[in-house]
């Protein structure tokens, strides 16, 4: 049965991260995950963790969307290793990463040996900690025009010229149906490489049921794969917190 993890960046959003972390546990979901540490209350959410017995399954890097930018390396390994000592606290072997924009001045081979070389930097220092990066293609169809990485087979590239085993893929089945479809192909072809899943419907980025997508069919191919680690329930609730996530549970089963 697929693990799934809540980000709780969506969900009960008038309540504080403390709270939305009870909230997961009587839901009976077992972890969550949230984007930017920075401006969280870390030790609020350890108690809460500490409290309900949840997991945390991850966490964004901080600096994000600058895996592309130029200059950045100091940065971005500055902020590998802010966020390891975060994760670390947490108990949270999982970390985001994002790109960043398109740099309209350059070839796309030149953005690519950047892009690889950032995450080349992060991933030695990730591997040293005993981390996973996660490295995510979005669309730019809909939520994140002039985003650099989109389709799967390009982030299969990067992480394969990395080379690192802290070198891994999130596939979002959400921005993933948007730009390119084939999503249960793509899975199973690409899933040594990938270490965490998203998902949400599409259109609108709600529920899982009632989209152009069969999210039971998509939960069965990826328990097929022998994949154990978790699924990210990354979308904005349109019921009931409590209803739409015992909905979603149903199609798990």
């Amino acid at each position: 049965m697929t693990t799934l993890s809540v980000c709780i960046e969506m969900f009960w959003r008038d309540l504080p991260f403390e709270q939305r972390i009870a909230k997961v546990a009587e839901s009976g979901i077992t972890a969550f995950e949230f984007w930017n540490w920075k401006n969280r209350d870390i030790p609020a959410i350890k108690a809460a963790m500490e409290e309900t017995g949840l997991d945390i399954a991850a966490l964004c890097l901080n600096p994000g969307h600058t895996l592309i930018c130029r200059g950045a390396r100091a940065e971005l390994e500055q902020g590998m290793a802010d966020t390891s000592t975060v994760a670390h606290e947490l108990g949270c072997k999982t970390i985001i990463a994002t790109v960043g924009n398109t740099i309209d001045d350059e070839t796309y081979e030149i953005s690519r040996r950047r892009v690889v070389g950032n995450l080349s930097a992060i991933c030695h220092i990730a591997e040293d900690q005993g981390l996973t990066i996660v490295l995510e293609p979005l669309n730019t169809l809909v939520d994140h025009h002039g985003y650099w990485l989109q389709k799967m087979s390009q982030a299969v590239d990067l992480v394969k010229e990395v080379d690192s085993p802290a070198a891994k893929i999130l596939m979002d089945l959400y921005h993933q149906q948007i730009t390119e479809g084939n999503l249960v192909n793509n899975l199973r072809q690409y899933i040594d490489h990938i270490g965490h899943f998203h998902c949400a419907g599409v259109p609108g980025r709600h529920e899982l049921l009632g989209g152009e997508q069969d999210y039971r069919a998509l939960f069965a191919a990826i328990d097929d794969t022998g994949y154990t680690a978790y699924v990210g329930l990354e979308y904005r609730p349109l019921l009931d917190e409590t209803v739409s996530l015992a909905q979603t549970l149903g199609l798990c089963q």
